[in-house]
């Protein structure tokens, strides 16, 4: 019993320093009452911030990117060929189409449109440029 009473007479104090000494931060660590604020600040920011966007999905982006190039192919194709029948009327409503696409892709790559008359050549060429930058590609 007398080695019970001095090994807890002996270990008491240890722990007690021990204890004491846990309380104070060392360097690598931050003191508690900033970590505790930091984590009471972000959990005012999360209830603050705007909802993240969800993830896009990559085969809506390549199923545009297949579509503009499949139109763009057509309105070349269009345009080559002089004895197609009403060629202008087509010729119009494929760029339409294009248009169309590239407001599509444009929204999916946060590309900003503007607001421009239909089938604006220089909004179109903005587009597609802002666009490549991006890396899209059809």
């Amino acid at each position: 019993m007398t080695w019970v009473l001095f090994l807890l007479i002996s270990a008491a104090p240890s722990a007690l320093l021990l204890a004491a000494w846990s309380l104070y931060p060392s360097p690598d660590e931050p003191p508690r009452w900033r970590t505790w604020l930091a984590a009471r600040l972000e959990a005012v920011a999360v209830r603050l911030r705007p909802p993240a966007a969800p993830p896009q999905d990559p085969f809506r982006t390549l199923r545009v990117q297949q579509r503009l190039g499949a139109v763009a192919d057509h309105v070349r194709r269009l345009e080559v060929d002089v004895h197609a029948y009403a060629r202008a009327e087509r010729i119009i409503a494929s760029r339409l189409a294009y248009d169309a696409l590239l407001a599509e892709a444009c929204d999916l790559a946060g590309v900003e449109v503007l607001p421009a008359a239909r089938g604006d050549a220089q909004e179109r060429f903005r587009e597609e440029v802002e666009l490549t930058a991006r890396g899209w590609t059809w």
